[in-house]
């Protein structure tokens, strides 16, 4: 990189600073997979939340009550992986079954107490209020900074992106309305703060339930942890990529 471009990345952005995890959520409100790398799109991270839990009136299944989603329980201890194009739905009591499965419906339906069924997304899109939602270390220390009793990890937070990044502050609240440079091809625009609600303190794999971690982003980050972010510039991220935060 030539001084002048290297004179137009911001000084809040840590030379250190990589893609430490990554995540997509095959289904909406389900357990999610871990994962090597990540393509992106106008739309987001390709497969994100591409499928949700439909009930009757057509609202998708959330963890909030919204005009589009409808809050029900039950659906964090499922989980979700691909297998080829279609969800691979791991039950609670360890039945696996394919989104496609025509018995997955009543499966899930029996287990939720609910008419449900799996559907793809349409033009009702299934994301809350941005394409990627990215998050940093520095984040986390913050807020465990307040409670150290508390297990704040970063699964009760959904990102898409984990940064790794020095400090122990909401460094990437700096980056609103700038542009992030991901390894040597992807840009995001940071675009909004992430809005949190009671879904951060619900149980989860072996998580326990724990209300304060709300509580604590409340009072002492106006509701906002994390990051939503449009994609400027599609194509794959993969963990160890270089994040640099453009200044323009």
């Amino acid at each position: 990189m030539g001084r002048e471009n290297a004179a137009a990345f911001d000084v809040l952005s840590s030379p250190l600073a990589r893609v430490a995890g990554l995540w997509r959520y095959p289904v909406k409100s389900m357990l999610g997979e871990e994962c090597d790398h990540l393509d992106v799109n106008e739309r987001g991270v390709d497969g994100d939340r591409l499928f949700a839990v439909r009930d009757h009136d057509g609202k998708l299944g959330s963890g909030k009550n919204t005009r589009r989603f409808r809050k029900t329980d039950g659906l964090l201890a499922f989980g979700a992986t691909y297998d080829q194009n279609a969800p691979l739905i791991v039950f609670p009591d360890g039945r696996r079954l394919r989104g496609s499965d025509p018995s997955v419906h009543v499966a899930l339906s029996e287990d939720l107490g609910r008419s449900v069924t799996i559907a793809r997304e349409t033009e009702v899109s299934h994301l809350d209020a941005g394409p990627i939602h990215l998050l940093t270390s520095a984040s986390l220390a913050w807020l465990s900074s307040f409670r150290p009793e508390s297990r704040v990890d970063q699964r009760r937070f959904r990102p898409n992106i984990i940064v790794d990044h020095p400090g122990i502050t909401q460094v990437e609240q700096l980056w609103l309305g700038k542009t992030v440079w991901i390894g040597d091809a992807v840009q995001l625009r940071i675009s909004s703060p992430t809005e949190r609600c009671i879904m951060v303190g619900l149980s989860q794999a072996d998580l326990p339930e724990d209300p304060l971690v709300l509580r604590d982003i409340v009072h002492n980050g106006d509701s906002h942890f994390g990051v939503y972010a449009d994609v400027v510039i599609p194509g794959r991220i993969q963990c160890g990529d270089r994040l640099r935060v453009h200044s323009g």
